[in-house]
């Protein structure tokens, strides 16, 4: 099967839905077929070797002009590759990861528009390329905020069009009216254009199609998947040593790192001199660097400087090596993660997690039984779901290797590819029907 996956540049940093979109191109190519893993805005970064071909539309520079001058959406191609040049996206890509999403509603909304949108001479360029040179049999839209190009790519390649759910609903709720109602009018009309949906769990395709209108019968649970033979089990630790608590996604607030402070503060006035210890590990962002500085004093002020250690942003085996470290993992967003690629992770090297008790983590908990969950933006709450691993070592041990026996059998790359590639051929099948 030709698979034509359209993802999208995440501005110079490592983004869970890159590497999942990697992960699954890397496994369907492994499975024989042609996939192209064509990224648009900017370059992709992913910890793992990418499978991304050369190509960039909608390169973020010739969106952003077309966007805000009439006059960059009649350039000529030879200016606009200029602009496309992969050097100075990645350039740009400096600038664009701490833009706010407040600023974006209007380029939201005409990318959503597709070719009644301001940035059609990019659509088309898409569209040509995938009629003209591609030919795929299915086409793969990496999130939603992508619906307006499906109503083109069906009338001219007449091939299914897949669109993924991938956590745009923390996006769309950042934006200002009037763009917050013209995105959530429009997503909801451009879904009609979109084949099926996939949604990594039963909690973000009820929320997507509750709130932005997406018909529920599109939408089609495919599991997350991560490389789970890169992921060894943990080293065996004498009791006797310090227990370490860990945490690894993008240093911000909505990832609840002052949470995970709090309560790691609150362990070390209650528990003996140097028995826990706390990691660090993540992606800093210009935007949130107060944030990061904020953090750091209130540790100072509490004397806790030795215990704790800001690891900042990890390669692959820098990844691995850090969880290998840890004895308790814990991510505690303050808001409803639709994903959460890293508690896969930490589970995968067996080792127990923490979670806020909403969003995919309660279907995390119950597909795995790695982990205990916990009253969601309490870090008295998280304290105590903290605490109660660190006093139990048996049960961390019989937490860790539950969660990792279900990701490696149940959250494997294999296990995500399967799934897809039925939703695809079940579409293709039905194009052709008809």
């Amino acid at each position: 099967m030709k698979i034509a996956y359209i993802t999208a540049g995440a501005a110079g940093m490592y983004c869970g839905t890159c590497m999942h979109d990697n992960t699954l191109a890397a496994a369907l190519i492994e499975r024989g077929h042609e996939v192209s893993l064509t990224p648009t805005y900017t370059p992709m970064r992913t910890d793992e070797t990418s499978v991304a071909n050369d190509h960039i539309f909608f390169g973020a520079v010739n969106v952003y002009l077309q966007q805000k001058l009439s006059f960059f959406r009649h350039t000529p191609r030879i200016l606009d590759r200029l602009l496309d040049n992969r050097r100075l996206l990645r350039f740009v890509s400096r600038f664009s990861a701490s833009t706010d999403a407040h600023d974006l509603g209007a380029l939201t909304w005409s990318m959503l528009r597709g070719e009644e949108g301001l940035q059609k001479k990019e659509l088309e360029k898409l569209v040509q390329w995938l009629e003209e040179i591609l030919q795929p049999d299915v086409v793969h839209l990496s999130h939603s905020l992508f619906a307006g190009f499906a109503r083109q790519i069906k009338d001219r390649l007449g091939v299914p069009v897949v669109a993924s759910l991938s956590g745009e609903d923390l996006f769309f709720d950042e934006l200002v009216e009037p763009w917050f109602s013209r995105v959530r009018q429009t997503l909801a009309e451009r879904a009609l254009d979109v084949d099926a949906f996939t949604a990594p769990n039963r909690y973000y395709a009820a929320t997507m199609s509750r709130e932005f209108g997406i018909p529920s019968e599109r939408i089609h649970l495919a599991r997350l998947g991560i490389r789970t033979q890169d992921f060894p089990p943990p080293p065996w630790r004498p009791e006797a040593g310090p227990v370490i608590l860990g945490s690894l996604g993008r240093f911000a607030p909505e990832k609840g790192i002052h949470l995970l402070l709090e309560a790691f503060h609150r362990l070390t006035q209650q528990l003996p001199a140097g028995s826990v210890r706390l990691r660090i590990a993540g992606y800093l962002g210009n935007k949130d660097r107060e944030y990061y500085e904020t953090q750091r004093q209130r540790v100072s002020a509490w004397g806790i400087d030795p215990l704790v250690d800001f690891v900042g942003e990890v390669d692959r085996q820098g990844k691995i090596q850090f969880l290998q470290s840890l004895d308790v993992f814990s991510l505690p967003t303050i808001y409803r993660e639709p994903k959460g690629l890293s508690i896969l992770e930490a589970l995968a090297s067996g080792i127990p997690v923490v979670q806020p008790d909403h969003g995919a983590f309660p279907e995390w908990i119950e597909a795995t039984g790695g982990g205990i969950l916990v009253a969601p933006d309490n870090a008295e709450a998280l304290a105590q779901g903290l605490r109660r691993l660190v006093d139990d070592p048996e049960g961390r041990r019989r937490l860790g290797a539950a969660g990792r026996q279900a990701a490696l059998t149940q959250f494997n790359e294999e296990a995500m590819a399967d799934e897809v590639l039925s939703l695809y051929y079940r579409l293709t099948a039905s194009s052709k029907a008809a």
